[in-house]
């Protein structure tokens, strides 16, 4: 119980305040928001990096063919697009771009622009991990995967310099939901090449005095550790519409400090509530406490090459041993709900209810176990973000897998970049991870566990797995669909190279007077529309 009583001391020393400084209200006198963004993002190149805090950013500076809507899931309105149509089937797409469509360097945006992103995302010495976003892309997987060596061969093509086409392998109708994502955005050709070839990673070319983005903002300030600053880009094709001047993010990773300067009036909305003080938030800022659905998943990774974690029975017997309701009382107050699959609950979609908590079963799995490997001593580590409820999280595991199991596991922690490089290198045992979806249906939890796929990191791979994801890709009828997924997700769950834990929600604090930032599935909120209700 002590170390319970020090951290309720700690939270109460971080939520007192005496001298309010309110620059929240300075700034929203002139138009500025300022977002907590937890941490350093590991680039600003939209091809490089795979993250929620870099999304955030990027969306700012960067904008889709299509973008969100500011209050309704699955609504896709115009970006760099202003309009578009499909054939028949979905498998063919045109895109008719803004014709006064900007870089903020005031270079037009042309379909030039666009192929030249896809051509470099897919291209395979890039190495992006995020790559098989474009997969839907008819030859996209084969030239990234380098079975394809030109470029014209696969399914995107410019019909002139403001009319794009896709052609599509499958029937993909919700693909203007997919092109919202940031690895579908556009970069400026003429100042990527200008820092390098159209191959090369983490070039000047997204640095401060560089970056170009045709988005409703633009980089002006990044101080690292301090803030990335961003304001109006004068060329934007819509600017007219855009009531914020600007965007402070600030890269806070102690959630209590947050929580304090929401107190001490610096910032306008948190990137996230400490679970110890959602009772005092809910008590002292009800109006700006927001609980909300967010479509994603904590988990556990397995890297299966490991000695001890390449035997399933190890990583059944781990899953089996989390009381997942006791998790989400004990590490999140609460807050998100237990996972018996991978997959959170999704509108028509039945996942396999094939997680659970039974000591019994995990016993019998070490059983098996033994049989195989022995009587040796079983030293796994688990890697974490510097994140206070990622420790939290790690310490619960850790004792309730040595009481219940006898196994010793020892955790690391590492800033957000290294943990990102060692998931991707294999240098781990287990890691803690998360995946917040990236459109609203189940493949953007499933295809990411195929062999090569930038973000699996676990060394797994199953054919008979991979077949029925391409078998449910070319399936028209939607119940079809979703039962040939859900079979997917049977085989991975039964294998078990990740350990799914609890589903997300997303709770954050919100100034009262911050307006059209609305509830969304997937916690994409368009800056563009946001606006200050006058103090």
């Amino acid at each position: 119980m002590k170390p319970i009583c020090l951290l309720s001391l700690v939270c109460l020393a971080l939520i007192s305040s005496c001298n309010p400084l309110q620059q929240a209200q300075e700034a929203a006198n002139n138009n500025i928001l300022i977002l907590g963004n937890s941490s350093e993002p590991k680039a600003l190149d939209p091809h490089l990096v795979s993250g929620v805090l870099e999304n955030n950013l990027l969306s700012s500076m960067f904008e889709g063919l299509c973008i969100d809507h500011f209050s309704k899931d699955a609504v896709a309105m115009p970006g760099s697009a202003a309009s578009w149509k499909a054939n028949e089937d979905f498998t063919l797409w045109t895109f008719y771009l803004q014709p006064n469509g900007k870089w903020s360097d005031g270079q037009p945006v042309t379909t030039e622009d666009f192929m030249f992103a896809y051509e470099r995302i897919l291209s395979p010495a890039l190495g992006a991990v995020y790559a098989e976003m474009l997969y839907f892309i008819e030859g996209a997987e084969e030239f990234n995967k380098g079975e394809l060596a030109d470029f014209s061969q696969v399914g995107v093509k410019a019909l002139d310099s403001h009319t794009l086409q896709i052609k599509l392998k499958a029937p993909t109708p919700f693909l203007p939901e997919v092109v919202k994502h940031f690895t579908w955005y556009p970069v400026p050709k003429h100042v990527v090449l200008a820092h390098g070839s159209i191959s090369d990673s983490f070039t000047p070319w997204s640095k401060e005095k560089n970056l170009v983005g045709n988005g409703a903002f633009k980089l002006t300030s990044w101080r690292v550790n301090q803030h990335i600053q961003v304001r109006q880009n004068p060329h934007y094709w819509d600017r007219d519409n855009v009531k914020l001047q600007g965007i402070n993010f600030l890269p806070i990773k102690n959630a209590f400090t947050e929580m304090r300067m929401f107190e001490d009036q610096q910032i306008h909305i948190t990137y996230s509530v400490p679970s110890e003080l959602k009772k005092y938030a809910k008590q002292h800022y009800p109006e700006s406490l927001r609980q909300e659905p967010y479509v994603g998943t904590s988990f556990i990774r397995c890297n299966v090459d490991n000695e001890f974690l390449q035997h399933p029975e190890l990583r059944h017997a781990l899953s089996l041993a989390i009381d997942r309701g006791l998790y989400v009382d004990v590490i999140r107050n609460g807050s998100g709900s237990a996972a018996h699959a991978l997959t959170p609950p999704l509108s028509g979609y039945n996942n396999p209810q094939i997680i659970t908590f039974n000591l019994q079963k995990a016993k019998s799995q070490m059983d098996k176990l033994r049989a195989k490997i022995g009587d040796v001593p079983i030293k796994l580590r688990i890697l974490i973000t510097e994140s206070d409820s990622a420790r939290r999280s790690a310490e619960l595991l850790q004792a309730k897998w040595r009481e219940h199991l006898g196994i010793t596991v020892s955790i690391k922690t590492a800033d957000w970049g290294t943990y990102l490089q060692k998931q991707h290198a294999g240098d781990y045992d287990l890691a803690s991870a998360g995946w917040i979806g990236d459109y609203l249906d189940p493949t953007t939890f499933l295809d990411m566990w195929t062999e090569g796929n930038g973000n699996n990191n676990t060394n797994w791979a199953d054919t008979k797995y991979e077949r029925y994801l391409e078998e449910a890709s070319q399936m028209a009828d939607p119940k079809a669909r979703f039962d040939k997924l859900a079979q997917a997700e049977k085989i991975l769950l039964e294998a078990a190279p990740m350990i799914p834990l609890f589903w997300f929600d997303t709770t954050y604090l919100i100034d009262t007077k911050v307006k059209n930032w609305e509830p969304l599935l997937l916690n994409n909120h368009p800056y563009k529309f946001v606006y200050f209700e006058k103090y």
